[in-house]
This record gives C-alpha cells, sequence and structure tokens, in this order.
C-alpha cells in the first residue's frame, strides 16, 4: 500500500514512522510512505506557499497552487481517495481504518496555519477527516495516526490477523484486561482463571471482562451492542452486585 503525504515538513512525517513495526514494514515492501514537499511547488523565490485570507481575519492561508502542483506531481490512479485532515472533518474510528486499508495508495493533505484555500478541496479532496474534537498546529500528527492505523491492518504489518481482531473497536467492545510476568506485582496477582491453560473458559473471561470494561467506560459504544441471552444474564448479574455492594 502507498501513502502519499502532501505537507510543509516532510521530515517530521517520513522521521516519526521510520520506527517500529511501521519501520519494519517499510523495509519489507508491505507498506510504502512517500512525503511531499508543498513548498518545493511554490513559484516565488521566498517559497511562500501561504497569503493574507480575502475578507480579513487573522492568521494566513495555504494557497492552491503549490498543493494543486504536487498533488498533479504523483504518479497515482485516477479515482484515488485524497484524505484532507481538518477537524471538521468526519470522525475516524476502526471502521474507517478498515475501509481505507482496501485501498492500494491514498493521499493525505495536511493544512497549517488557518487550513487551505477552500478551492483545492473542491478540486482533488475526496474525504475529510478528523481524528478529534481539537485542533492541532498542524495535520502530521493527524496523518500519522492515519497511517499508523491503517498500515497495521494490512496483512503482513503485524504478522498475523489475530494480532488486531480482540483489540478495542474491533466488535465495537473495549479490549480486555492484559497481564504477564510476575504472578504478583505489588501485591496484585495475575487471576487464576488465565493460569488454567482451560482456553474456553479464557476466552469466555475475556468477553466478559470486554463488556464490563465497554459498559463502564464507553457506555456509548455499551449501548449498540447485541448481546447473546447469556451476555445479557451475566451483565444483569454483575450490574445486580455491584449495586448492592454500594
Amino acid at each position: 500500500m502507498n501513502f502519499y503525504v502532501l505537507t510543509l515538513f516532510p521530515e517530521m512525517v517520513e522521521r516519526g514512522l521510520s520506527h517500529s513495526i511501521l519501520g519494519r514494514a517499510q523495509k519489507e515492501g508491505i507498506i510504502n510512505i512517500k512525503a511531499v514537499d508543498i513548498r518545493d511547488f511554490a513559484l516565488n523565490k521566498q517559497k511562500h506557499v501561504d497569503d493574507y485570507p480575502y475578507g480579513g481575519g487573522c492568521g494566513m492561508v495555504m494557497q492552491a497552487q503549490p498543493i494543486y502542483d504536487s498533488f498533479k506531481s504523483l504518479d497515482i490512479k485516477n479515482g484515488t481517495r485524497v484524505i484532507y485532515m481538518t477537524p471538521q472533518g468526519k470522525p475516524f474510528t476502526q471502521k474507517t481504518a478498515h475501509e481505507l486499508s482496501n485501498e492500494e495508495e491514498l493521499v493525505i493533505l495536511c493544512g497549517h496555519y488557518e487550513g487551505v484555500d477552500e478551492r483545492i478541496i473542491e478540486e482533488i479532496v475526496t474525504d475529510e477527516i478528523s481524528i478529534g474534537d481539537f485542533v492541532l498546529t498542524g495535520g502530521e500528527i493527524a496523518a500519522m495516526a492515519v497511517i499508523d492505523a491503517v498500515s497495521r491492518l494490512k496483512e503482513g504489518v503485524l504478522g498475523k490477523a489475530e494480532s488486531f481482531m480482540d483489540e478495542s473497536f474491533c466488535q465495537n467492545t473495549l479490549e480486555y484486561p492484559q497481564y504477564t510476568r510476575p504472578y504478583e506485582f505489588l501485591g496484585r496477582k495475575v487471576p487464576d482463571i488465565l493460569l488454567s491453560g482451560h482456553h474456553g473458559n479464557i476466552e469466555k473471561w475475556r468477553r466478559e471482562q470486554s463488556l464490563i470494561r465497554t459498559y463502564e467506560k464507553r457506555p456509548d459504544l455499551y449501548e449498540t451492542l447485541e448481546l447473546s441471552k447469556k451476555e445479557k444474564d451475566f451483565m444483569e448479574k454483575y450490574l445486580t452486585n455491584k449495586s448492592e455492594s454500594r
């Protein structure tokens, strides 16, 4: 899978994604990340790519021409999705990551200052995506988050599909608690069920813990779940015991 990032800070993107699992995936040719410096396409000697907004107001706006020319320099197929990272975009979720992982290539545009000229959005952007209801100084960090989330879903990046199948949000639930050695730490012990070797009971315990965590931490997600009768009975018993213990 190829990722093309249109940015004012290409080294920030390339270095930030050159380590750990994604770094290895690039070396093995599973994914390719190319950061394109928008300033290289400025038509002035000073390499300015921004100007004052029409209508007045504070800040500067990135000009359409350098962005458009940097986009046109790419060797991409017609129909390739172009993502603009913006607080005004559709919230990025695990479902979105799965959807994007089916693409062969993606272009991601990183804005700066007060954003980009609206005409470039109208001309080349197919998707506007936000990683949360907050504002960053630029789109690079958000773009790296999207690339990381999408890349790890590609075959071979994590090694086994099972590595992400039980993670938070994959089944609209939060992940169960994880433990490793030592058995006891600061008086807290690993649940005995995990030492039993009974895989069926362990899976049942993990599912129940996922339901509890989702209920406690993300009730909005819990309300969307379709529980089996056994799961409903378990949660009713859990909630009753919790209420009685108060």
